[in-house]
């Protein structure tokens, strides 16, 4: 019996070795006032909370051991409030190194090198553009060339942080949110900065973000989801059998479908009707001969509604065939234009 005991407590600290490891953190400050001291804090829970002085030797070097689960975001503060911060995402089980150069004239900081950490690298690169642009021809150039490097590396934790620098101005940026935050969830589903994009973007659908799954039976009891019609550009149609607008509108839905079907154009039509008969009977007397009609007939509570937040109908949402919303309530001759724009793009190409 105790040897059993014995093995369990092995075994358990075992996992709990597996979840909390340890990091080596070290670098060198340089140009920074003379007797300069920093310290080292954790963010946690959008708090900060202090760690650790960095002690540093007569030539600025400084080495920490941390020991943490997950990435973890912490914070060196600058000898003045006018250089902000920098931050540094250190991954566990990893040995980190660092080097940070004081810029008191520009009242900025310049990481100079980093090794160990793609975090503390995309860090560094967002750093160098915010350095380089020192005209103001340079300095309008910043917001694309942020939104092009966390692009490239949505992969990467730390761009669920830096994502934040368009903060202010989150719905011009919404769809560059929605890529970092589609990029990440699945590896990091507890991480409070992934978590922020999510609430920043729950309920929020735009042009350039992934049009979210619906799953619903058609009137043969089938199902159907958006995603099997990933590759083409796909209209998605919120009607009923009882909206006299969508009924109107219904002739030029059918006009659209055969003039570009070919091209690799469908419809994936989401009714909110609470009647099947009266639903099948509008899709026969209108002439919608398209295959996708779903619907769960639970008329404004229906799911594929709730998830695109339908309140009102006719609604359409146009999606590109990489499955990225490209526009929303295009009806008549708007319609039209819109995917004689998409096909004549993609001929061009």
């Amino acid at each position: 019996m105790k040897k059993f005991l014995v093995l369990v407590v092995l075994c358990v600290a075992a996992l709990c070795g597996l979840h909390a490891q340890r990091c080596t953190f070290s670098g060198t400050f340089s140009d920074f006032p003379e007797g300069f001291q920093t310290v080292l804090l954790k963010v946690n829970n959008n708090k900060m909370e202090l760690v650790d002085t960095l002690k540093l030797d007569k030539k600025g070097h400084f080495k920490i051991t941390l020991t943490h689960k997950e990435p973890t975001l912490y914070v060196i503060p600058m000898p003045d409030r006018e250089s902000g911060v920098c931050h540094l995402m250190l991954e566990p089980d990893s040995k980190v190194t660092v080097d940070i150069q004081y810029l008191p004239a520009m009242k900025m900081f310049r990481i100079t090198n980093c090794k160990g950490s793609e975090n503390v690298a995309l860090y560094k690169s967002f750093n160098d553009i915010l350095l380089n642009a020192n005209t103001p021809e340079e300095q309008v150039k910043v917001p694309d060339l942020v939104e092009q490097l966390l692009r490239e590396n949505k992969n990467t934790l730390m761009s669920a942080f830096l994502v934040t620098f368009f903060e202010q101005n989150f719905d011009s940026y919404a769809s560059l949110y929605s890529d970092v935050r589609d990029a990440l969830v699945t590896k990091y589903p507890n991480d409070s900065f992934v978590n922020h994009l999510n609430e920043r973007l729950r309920g929020l659908l735009l042009p350039g973000m992934m049009a979210p799954e619906i799953e619903m039976s058609d009137p043969d009891g089938v199902t159907r989801r958006l995603s099997d019609l990933r590759g083409q550009v796909v209209l998605i149609d919120f009607w009923a059998s009882w909206c006299g607008p969508c009924r109107r509108e219904n002739p030029n839905v059918v006009r659209v479908y055969k003039k570009f079907h070919d091209k690799g154009f469908e419809i994936f039509s989401v009714s909110l009707d609470n009647t099947r008969s009266a639903w099948t009977a509008a899709i026969k007397k209108d002439g919608l001969v398209w295959p996708n009609h779903v619907s769960d007939l639970t008329g404004w509570t229906s799911s594929g509604g709730k998830t695109y937040g339908i309140t009102s109908v006719p609604a359409t949402v146009l999606v590109d065939r990489e499955g990225k919303i490209v526009a929303r309530n295009l009806r008549g001759g708007d319609l039209e234009r819109a995917l004689d724009q998409l096909f004549q793009g993609e001929t061009e190409k």
